[in-house]
């Protein structure tokens, strides 16, 4: 490649020969660099006024000239495996002098190159001190930072430092200590990042962002929340960010970059590439839950008829990235985050295909909805009042199910677990209340904040159903400090969905671990019952409210019956 690379604007055609003859240079192979091409580049770096660096690999052979810093040099586009690094090192001249800079060690550290190496060559062109940084394998005892850097060595000492004996060690350790921490390794191990644009709930936002990553089955290794009134437009947190979570996920062995903010396609690509990490967003994060959870037939449809939706968008550029989705069909063994649902062969197809995906998959859940009206239908002939339990996902809405209808074994108990969207279609049971008689209590799918669109619309048939009851049983976590927050984002999908206006009854549950400060504010301003579903305390007053709100259904519903036989026999 016989062309001097960076900006050469101003530069004579003499300046340039000059440049473009160090591609004939060699250097004795695994040795950061000679002194006679240390101080060739020193001149040249004094005469042109800038810096000018060479990238040179393992046999010794110079693979690109650049005028320009170790930050904006030209890097051939290969990417190092997990285990090794580049194969090539930096050797620039500082023509201001000075030791490695910032920028320098930022380029070794993001390229994983074998090393730096910078020559002080302020004095008049005459090369000064050489300086050296070289990687340190991740978890390394002592090193505070992602490099170590060497003492400064005189220029005639520059080809004493065996850089080739330095990577195979480094390699070795890296490869060691990637074999270690595999055999120990679980679970995918992720970063979670959550911008704040002022918002008063960001750190709960936070929060519950690791309660998603957990129940996809993510070690949470970090979490940060990052200030920012405007959002960057290709990263979101800005590249100085990006390298900072490069960096924590190089020590802490993580694999996966989880944002609470949706990422369009472009950023997301943009933001693997800075970071070499698999990213997702919370919109993909809810997904791969969904499709982990998804148990029956048209729960599985449902999730994979939002995945397609979400993917079809995002199909341009995507490429060969979408060779990474597995076909895990919904099993909690299958595949990694970001991974389960349609499986590979799915989410390869065209968009026409899709498209045509797209509408077979909801013709099959109308069919679900005829086979729910029909069962609403026997419900009504049969007269039994319906109950409806909604709420913010993970509040203890299949808990309190369980303890309305006394199921302890199963087929009648309903799965009821400490994480998010356990249940995902809805769950009828039978059960009593004095004064009333049988009543069906029908446990819908959890809600949650800015719930994705795509996850909406598929599950819009189910929580229509929700239309159907006589009264709402809204379930609030009382031990959570943003009961409040949760109150407000169910009632927003409840009034979208046409069901604010419902008659409903608020259990104040897990009231036996909340805070009595919290708990009494929440019973004011809510006027909720305090409960324990597990523990199966405060039932009965609950089951007293619910009587009298069905009961006050019923006489309204019979008086208008009463109003319409009367406004017909006017008529007749």
């Amino acid at each position: 490649m016989d062309k001097v690379l960076g900006n050469v604007s101003g530069l004579r055609p003499a300046q340039l020969k000059s440049l473009g003859n160090l591609y004939r240079r060699r250097v004795e192979p695994g040795r950061v660099g000679s002194p006679e091409l240390a101080r060739t580049l020193a001149e040249l770096a004094h005469e042109i006024r800038r810096e000018v660096s060479v990238l040179i690999d393992r046999r010794g052979r110079i693979l690109s000239v650049s005028v320009a810093d170790a930050k904006a040099a030209e890097l051939p586009s290969i990417r190092a495996g997990e285990n090794r690094l580049a194969g090539y090192h930096l050797l620039h001249a500082h023509p201001k002098g000075g030791p490695l800079s910032k920028g320098d060690l930022s380029a070794l550290f993001l390229n994983r190159l074998d090393a730096v190496s910078a020559i002080d060559a302020k004095n008049e062109g005459q090369p000064g001190p050489v300086y050296t940084a070289h990687l340190t394998p991740p978890g390394t005892i002592g090193e505070e930072e992602d490099w170590r850097i060497l003492p400064p060595v005189p220029i005639f000492q520059i080809d004493d430092f065996d850089l080739g004996a330095q990577v195979s060690a480094l390699e070795e350790e890296i490869a060691r200590a990637a074999v270690g921490r595999e055999s120990k390794k679980d679970h995918e191990r992720a970063l979670l990042v959550q911008v704040d644009q002022g918002e008063f709930d960001a750190e709960e936002r936070l929060d519950e962002l690791v309660e998603l990553a957990r129940t996809a089955g993510a070690e949470v290794v970090y979490k940060e929340l990052i200030f920012r009134r405007n959002l960057k437009a290709g990263t979101l947190v800005g590249a100085g960010k990006l390298e900072e979570l490069t960096s924590k996920a190089y020590h802490l062995d993580a694999d996966l970059l989880i944002f609470g903010q949706e990422l369009g396609a472009a950023q997301a690509r943009e933001i693997e590439a800075a970071t070499g990490l698999k990213v997702i967003d919370r919109t993909q994060l809810i997904l791969d839950i969904f499709a982990l959870h998804a148990q029956g037939m048209e729960s599985r449809l449902q999730v994979e008829l939002a995945q397609l939706r979400y993917m079809k968008p995002r199909l341009l550029g995507a490429g060969a990235k979408l060779s990474r989705i597995g076909g895990g069909g919904g099993s909690a063994g299958a595949g990694a985050i970001g991974t389960r649902g349609p499986g590979e062969t799915k989410l390869e197809l065209d968009r026409r295909r899709i498209n045509d995906r797209l509408s077979f998959l909801e013709k099959q859940l109308e069919g679900g909805s005829l086979r729910r009206e029909e069962r609403r239908k026997s419900r009504e002939r049969n007269d039994i009042p319906v109950v409806s339990i909604v709420g913010y996902t993970n509040a203890g809405k299949s808990t309190l199910l369980n303890s309305f209808t006394h199921a302890t074994d199963a087929p009648r108990r309903v799965l009821a677990a400490n994480k998010l969207f356990a249940t995902l279609r809805p769950t009828s049971r039978q059960g009593f209340i004095e004064g009333i008689g049988p009543v069906i209590f029908t446990d819908t799918v959890g809600f949650i904040r800015d719930l994705p669109k795509d996850l909406t619309r598929a599950f819009r048939a189910t929580l229509e159903e929700i239309g159907d009851a006589d009264v709402l049983l809204h379930v609030v976590d009382a031990a959570s400090s943003g009961a409040d927050t949760r109150l407000s984002s169910v009632n927003r999908i409840l009034e979208d969905l046409g069901f604010l206006e419902m008659p409903t009854v608020v259990a104040l549950n897990k009231a036996d671990t909340a805070e009595p400060d919290l708990l009494a504010r929440a019973i004011d301003r809510m006027e909720g019952f305090p409960v324990s579903a597990l523990k199966n305390v405060g039932i009965p007053e609950l089951k007293e409210a619910l009587a009298d709100a069905i009961d006050q259904v019923q006489r309204q519903e019979l008086a208008q019956r009463e109003e319409a036989k009367e406004v017909a026999a006017q008529y007749r």
